[in-house]
């Protein structure tokens, strides 16, 4: 029996699917096998000499110092999982199994590409994970942030956005953006001049990579310059069309997005759609329970919702709030005259100057019919609800224009303060709309504060 050769072990080792690694103490590669240059895409002479931490991507690299540490105290890794950047820019996961030589100060280690079994495995993660934040988000942007996470579990997503489009607007909104800090674009139309408004208009994805485009082959802008960023944009297409764009970016040049990330992207973004559409059903009817739809302002449910945290935290901190209760002087004349339509555009633009006239932490709603709710919350001195009432009344005097004739209208106001005219929400509102009633009494158009009582501060 012939016995082995030690010179046929170069080739046996050439020969190997797995990687054959060994690094020095100092963590530098001394050898890698020839399988190294099919796994990272290095060549095996290009890593030897080089820190092994280099390769590893970023967010593993805390993760493989700990295991080393182990390693090097004496304990076996027989299957440690990790993520490497190849040359191309493109993650590879390898299973290693490693071993420390204390004669021999050299780390051993059997490295085995797991790329596509982590790979499918990430995939089915991701769907379960996209559609369990669909149910579980509190919001869009909680959504959009999970949904971020996700697929940077897939492929680098340090430059991420997700991009989405109003038919009803046609409007072309940047809700969320992870990307170095900038600013998120204003709303532009879908016929703006920008690489995810042609994503969502031809409904394709695109990918751009330094020097040339691919996926799909089409013309973008004249000239497409070397220095450009690796840019991934896919169709969210849901059930009433796209609705929007998710979008990748590498800048670093050590990012290259591939025809495979397009695959994968292609592939989970049917499920973020869905996600996306579901939540933004859940919003919208969570507004419509808590809103006017005519005004859009906070309706009564709301008000008090907010009236009540509002009055906790006066009681909490000592401070004062105010209530304005409104009602619209000669409303019903215009309304009987031109009609409900005309009577409804003129208790909008009626809404929006209520709105211009306060502050972004005060709250103004509708509780029905022309009559409104204004809640003035920490207020630094009691004079200052009059004062803001005297604002709503010159605005709201101002003619209005409905349909191209001049309508005018005047409010009366009454003014509630706690804790002068009462403890609670009921006490406020009931003051506040009695005093109301007293200023249309003597001829509208003016401002009344409620009368504080002798001995509890109260109406009798």
């Amino acid at each position: 029996m012939k016995k082995f050769s030690e010179a046929l072990l170069p080739t046996v080792l050439d020969l190997l699917l797995d990687a054959i690694c060994v690094v020095d103490a100092q963590g530098c590669f001394v050898f890698v096998s020839a399988a190294g240059e099919r796994i990272f895409g290095y060549a095996p002479e290009e890593m030897v000499g080089q820190p092994m931490l280099n390769y590893v991507f970023a967010e593993d690299r805390a993760l493989t110092l700990r295991a080393v540490d182990e390693i090097l105290a004496g304990t076996h890794q027989p299957h440690f999982e990790n993520r490497y950047l190849r040359k191309d820019g493109r993650i590879a996961h390898i299973m290693w199994s490693a071993h420390w030589s204390e004669a021999q100060q050299l780390r051993v280690a059997v490295g085995r590409d797991i790329t596509q079994r982590k790979h499918g495995e990430s995939m089915q993660a991701a769907l379960y994970a996209i559609s369990e934040a669909a149910h579980s988000a509190e919001d869009l942007l909680t959504l959009f942030e999970r949904i971020h996470r996700i697929i940077g579990g897939l492929l680098p997503t340090a430059n991420f956005f997700i991009a989405l489009y109003d038919q009803r607007t046609d409007e072309l909104t940047v809700p969320y953006r992870a990307h170095g800090g900038d600013i998120p674009p204003t709303p532009q139309k879908l016929e703006a001049d920008t690489l995810s408004a042609q994503v969502i208009r031809s409904g394709q994805a695109l990918l751009l990579t330094p020097g040339g485009t691919a996926a799909p082959l089409q013309p973008l802008q004249a000239g497409t310059a070397d220095d450009l960023p690796d840019w991934l944009g896919v169709p969210l297409k849901g059930q009433q069309g796209t609705i929007g764009a998710l979008v990748v970016q590498g800048y670093s040049g050590m990012v290259r997005y591939t025809e495979k990330d397009v695959e994968l992207l292609q592939f989970v973004s049917r499920q973020v759609a869905a996600a996306i559409e579901r939540k933004q059903w859940e919003t919208r009817l969570q507004h419509a329970a808590r809103h006017d739809a005519l005004t859009n302002l906070p309706n009564r449910g709301l008000l008090h919702e907010r009236l009540q945290t509002a009055l906790a935290r006066a009681r909490q901190d000592g401070s004062r709030l105010s209530l304005l209760y409104l009602d619209l002087d000669k409303f019903k004349p215009v309304n009987d005259r031109l009609g409900h339509a005309a009577g409804d555009l003129l208790l909008q633009e009626a809404a929006r100057r209520l709105q211009r006239c306060l502050r972004e932490s005060d709250t103004v709603g509708r509780i029905g019919g022309d009559e409104f709710l204004v809640l003035l919350a920490r207020l630094h001195q009691p004079d200052h609800a009059a004062l803001v009432a005297e604002k709503i009344r010159a605005a709201l005097s101002e003619p209005f224009d409905l349909a191209g004739e001049p309508v005018l209208i005047s409010p009366s106001i009454g003014i509630a303060l706690y804790p002068d005219h009462g403890e609670d929400d009921h006490q406020l509102i009931l003051q506040a709309d009695q005093a109301m009633y007293r200023a249309k009494r003597d001829g509208g158009n003016r401002v009344q504060v409620a009368a504080r009582a002798a001995g509890n501060g109260v109406i009798g």
